[in-house]
């Protein structure tokens, strides 16, 4: 079951206030446990399947969907698509781009199809003990929608411990700020892919922002991950 979406004025002062913003049970317990059982399940197709040590990318494996997405995993993608992409043309504003995005999803896809992006890029992640994730970007390819989403599936504290969920934002001329974004499950942490517009003695600057999972401690951590542009 998918919960209450929080209004597009609350997400945007989250993400301007702090960069991210927590939208509390966005899935239910009994959602969290069958989306994370997809990751063993043969039934479900998958394209890619990412050991992250063979990469250098940190600890741990993540698989990317194949299309058709698992209903729940479509359904938030294309859900939250139309709040999210008010945010991403008002950042867009702000920043003096003259892109803006479409409304729907499916037009979207249709923007990726036509800059050579067409494999999806939602995925589920699952660490253990010792595992970890290095800052990285979720870029994909030349079009990249300016924000993304990660719902924790299992439990802090009794399915795991350690591996909180880091973003750490550079600004111009300034030394780079962590955050640490605590979640529950069911929670999801709404982040930016690249940067964001910050204010700036000129009007608005861009923020860099970068994401990563910190040392699983104990257990196993499992995450769903929706990127919304499609991957080259």
């Amino acid at each position: 079951m998918i919960g209450a979406i929080p209004t597009v004025p609350a997400l945007l002062a989250a993400l301007d206030s702090d960069g991210h913003a927590v939208i509390p049970g966005l899935l239910d317990a009994e959602a969290c446990a069958a989306t994370a059982a997809l990751f063993d399940d043969p039934g479900t197709p998958y394209r890619s399947t990412v050991d992250m040590a063979r990469h250098g990318f940190g600890r741990g494996q993540y698989r990317y969907f194949a299309r058709p997405l698992p209903p729940l995993v479509q359904s938030l993608r294309t859900g939250l698509y139309p709040a999210l992409a008010e945010i991403a043309n008002i950042w867009s504003e702000r920043l003096g781009e003259e892109r803006r995005w479409p409304e729907d999803h499916a037009a979207l896809a249709e923007h990726c199809a036509a800059a050579g992006q067409s494999r999806p890029t939602p995925l589920l992640l699952q660490y253990g003990p010792g595992d970890f994730n290095r800052l990285h970007q979720d870029l994909y390819g030349p079009l990249v929608f300016p924000l993304q989403l990660v719902v924790l599936l299992d439990v802090p504290g009794r399915d795991f411990s350690g591996g909180e969920l880091m973003l750490v934002e550079g600004r111009p001329r300034q030394q780079s700020q962590g955050r640490v974004v605590t979640l529950r499950q069911g929670d999801a942490a709404l982040f930016p892919v690249r940067d964001r517009p910050v204010p700036s003695a000129r009007g608005w600057s861009r923020a860099t922002m970068r994401h990563g999972v910190a040392t699983i401690h104990h257990g196993q951590r499992r995450t769903l991950g929706i990127i919304f542009h499609d991957a080259a």
